[in-house]
């Protein structure tokens, strides 16, 4: 008989916890029991599992005892302080936050693309970006039959990547400038464009070409994100990667204009097949019918959805494509979920026998 495990959700009342938790329901891994925890503001609060109350504990320093899979999405603050209890503990962590993603010892996975990364992990594995994520999960296939040479990709980032307040300002700007007739630009805003920066700007009827601060080189942190993971996902650092992250007035599911050049010829019907046949892709591609991957329908599904995939106009091994997620599902719970599942899968969920993560 196949082992049930004890499953804990680290920030299980946030949006991407929320969301882990239905995934969860949904699972095929076999669950024997769900345990939920959050900060002490949130301890006491009831949430439902398969129709069964669980009341949210606080996480501490003890939580771990008995778990075998420990789903973190609470900020990289929590993940970095709490992680190593739960390997310490016997878990294995799957973590949702930037802390450990570019840590040489912790595998960074998207499991359509580099499942086999898990089999070396010492009992923490991260999630990707979740505007990365949806990027490989499109570009694995091509990249598989035809190699990638160069990646340049532009971002058009839901409201709801940077939090449930930021999606709260979004509406009330919205709401301000409809009803109440402000001027866009004079509308307050608190968050966005990132939340620990000087200044802030309206989003509502906007674009804002930053998400998170800046570095030293003028390209944001989520931007060296995207660069940074992509070549340790690829296992290739030859690949040239350049991103521009844009946030847009759309609550729910992320939309990237990708350019890649192949270092092989890639003949484009080969290219949409290959993206077809692919596991967690789905193809929407129809010029003629005016058929390509928007946000309102790739909301609440679990795929990516892939278009608009044509021929560089002048560079032979050029090639354009629309590639549209939800980030809060691929992009970061179900993304959790399926490591959970694909560790399972492998036989890879067990204690690890040398900790290698400093406990704070």
């Amino acid at each position: 008989m196949s082992k049930e495990y004890v499953v804990a959700v680290v920030g299980a009342t946030g949006a991407v916890g929320s969301r882990m938790i239905e995934m969860l329901e949904s699972s095929t891994l076999p669950i024997k029991q769900v345990r939920l925890f959050a900060t002490i503001r949130s301890a006491g609060k009831v949430l439902t599992f398969k129709g069964q109350d669980i009341t949210v504990e606080e996480t501490t320093e003890n939580s771990f005892e008995g778990i075998d899979i420990a789903l973190f999405s609470a900020g990289g603050g929590v993940s970095a302080k709490f992680a190593p209890y739960a390997v310490k503990a016997g878990a294995v962590v799957v973590d949702n936050t930037s802390n450990f993603r570019m840590n040489p010892d912790v595998p960074l996975v998207v499991p359509e693309v580099n499942a086999h990364a898990l089999d070396a992990h010492n009992g923490i594995i991260a999630c990707p970006n979740c505007s990365t994520i949806q990027m490989m999960v499109a570009l694995e296939p091509i990249r598989q039959q035809f190699g990638l040479a160069r990646i340049i990709v532009s971002t058009y980032q839901a409201v709801s990547g940077a939090g449930a307040k930021a999606i709260a300002e979004t509406e009330r700007e919205i709401k301000e400038v409809v009803n109440d007739k402000v001027d866009p630009k004079d509308v307050k805003a608190d968050i966005l464009p990132a939340g620990g920066d000087k200044k802030h700007y309206p989003i509502a009827f906007n674009a804002l070409p930053q998400i998170d601060v800046f570095t030293d080189n003028d390209y944001t942190y989520e931007e060296m994100k995207m660069t940074n993971e992509t070549k340790k996902i690829m296992a290739d650092d030859s690949i040239a990667v350049s991103a521009t992250c844009v946030r847009i007035p759309v609550i729910l599911a992320h939309s990237e204009s990708v350019y890649i050049e192949t270092k092989e010829v890639a003949p484009i019907d080969q290219v949409k097949a290959a993206i077809s046949a692919f596991p967690g892709a789905v193809l929407e591609d129809d010029p003629s019918q005016q058929i390509y991957p928007q946000a309102v329908n790739a909301a609440g599904h679990r795929e990516t959805f892939v278009g608009r995939i044509r021929k560089d106009l002048d560079a032979e091994k050029g090639i354009h494509m629309w590639v549209v997620s939800d980030n809060l599902l691929k992009g970061a719970a179900w993304n959790s979920v399926q490591i959970a599942e694909t560790l399972h899968e492998r036989g890879l969920v067990r204690a690890t026998d040398d900790l290698k993560f400093e406990l704070k």
